[in-house]
């Protein structure tokens, strides 16, 4: 996401962070890049016209010419006013596991407000430890039906459906009494969709959102079309005045155009982002943290909830202890593989780290490439083997590379990789520092 913006502004801000003292000049010719930059990044060109008069007008005050480093003071106001631009705090989406919520999803036919769905009710499962339930609103679409009620199975959520009723308010009505009994705290409404937006599918959305009088109601874009997304949305929030926007495969957009332009447009922030094919993979949308991604400046904060969530703490206690006591074998490496894929692909988890230049890391697919290869080695490897490495002679390793379709330079190497880092275990347990420390286990 945001990979192409934020390539060209990593190039713009090297070039004025070298230099001592910023002209007028220096400053013009960087905001004329930086605009350049955006509308590539397909945002909307009356924003971009605002977004550098913001800057321009900071710029080339006192804050800049007189600092001792005026380059990093330019990028500290593109990264403020980047925020102020998405900037979604004033709006507060509260899922208590002490009564229920509704929530309708809206947007246009290929959104992708289906799995967004089994999406949100998957996140709130997991962080506000409620039970949710997702009701099938297309009429329209018997195969969007049936995708929910596949996605409600995968992730254990009910889903209320009616494939002979085609009034969507009955079909709420129908869900809103089942619930009652049910100790259900969130209901999820997937809302019907069109090519592009006619009077006869608002009209239906504004009869349910009537009847409904849902809590939050969530415009579900596409990131990939870009300024399409931000007209539709507009058009949606004049006729709903929704809560804010979900947008889904931002991970596949390298401009980010939608994401920076939607909150300018519609006054109605992003809310929540798809990054991901999989149903864990949405995130809560933070500006703060989305424009240090965007600058290069990574997101630690981020990176730290992603590692709580997919890491099992005993489980971490539990090889840091082995790892002390050079007891490291493969089958801890294998799972330790298995937390680390949790956490998405490493592209995306590298651009949370401070400091990762997005050029070096543009095609890095770890996930796709070395840990199915690290993880096929592994595996064909006997459970004596992977307990005890050295025994793995010349005829073992080409048993190994056979059976993991590698080859036997692919095993040598892991070998003495792993080798070499069981070496360096060893000697950070036995340095002082390291035998000082009191693990709680």
């Amino acid at each position: 996401m945001f990979s192409n913006l934020s390539e060209k502004l990593d190039s713009i801000f090297k070039n004025i962070k070298g230099m001592g003292k910023l002209s007028e000049k220096n400053i013009a010719d960087t905001m004329r890049e930086i605009r350049m930059a955006l509308l590539e990044a397909d945002v909307n060109f009356r924003i971009v016209k605002n977004f550098i008069a913001e800057i321009e007008k900071r710029a080339v005050g006192q804050e800049v010419m007189k600092s001792l480093q005026p380059g990093h003071q330019v990028v500290k106001i593109v990264h403020e006013q980047l925020i102020s631009l998405m900037d979604n705090t004033d709006v507060k989406v509260d899922v208590p596991n002490n009564k229920l919520t509704k929530i309708m999803m809206v947007g246009l036919q290929g959104s992708g407000k289906t799995t967004a769905s089994a999406k949100l009710a998957h996140f709130f499962r997991k962080k506000n430890n409620v039970k949710p339930a997702m009701v099938a609103c297309d009429i329209y679409r018997p195969a969007a039906i049936h995708q929910l009620e596949v996605l409600g199975k995968q992730i254990d959520v009910p889903v209320i459906s009616d494939l002979n009723q085609k009034d969507v308010v009955k079909i709420a009505d129908k869900a809103l009494n089942w619930v009652k009994n049910q100790n259900i705290q969130l209901l999820i409404f997937d809302t019907a969709g069109r090519l592009h937006i006619d009077e006869q599918m608002m009209e239906e959305v504004r009869k349910l959102k009537n009847m409904v009088e849902p809590d939050y109601i969530f415009f579900v874009a596409d990131a990939m079309t870009g300024q399409d997304a931000v007209n539709v949305a507009k058009e949606f929030n004049n006729m709903l005045d929704f809560t804010g926007v979900l947008l889904t495969k931002l991970d596949g957009d390298s401009r980010g155009g939608a994401a920076l332009s939607i909150k300018a447009v519609t006054n109605k922030p992003v809310l929540y982002v798809g990054i991901g094919e999989k149903i864990p993979d949405l995130e809560a949308f933070h500006a703060d943290r989305m424009a240090s991604r965007i600058l290069g400046m990574g997101d630690v904060l981020s990176l730290i909830e992603k590692a709580q969530d997919a890491i099992d703490d005993e489980e971490a206690e539990k090889l840091a202890k082995r790892m002390m006591k050079n007891q490291f074998t493969f089958n801890d490496f294998l799972a330790q593989l298995q937390q680390i894929k949790k956490l998405g692909p490493l592209d995306g988890i590298l651009k949370m780290i401070p400091g990762i230049n997005h050029a070096a890391i543009k095609d890095v697919k770890l996930e796709d490439s070395q840990v199915k290869k690290v993880e096929a080695i592994i595996r064909s490897m006997t459970n004596k083997e992977r307990e005890t490495p050295n025994i793995i002679n010349g005829s073992r390793r080409i048993r190994i590379s056979k059976g993991s379709g590698t080859t036997v330079q692919d095993v040598n190497r892991l070998l003495r990789q792993f080798d070499e880092m069981k070496q360096m275990m060893k000697k950070m347990s036995s340095s002082k520092a390291m035998r000082n420390m009191k693990f709680p286990f």
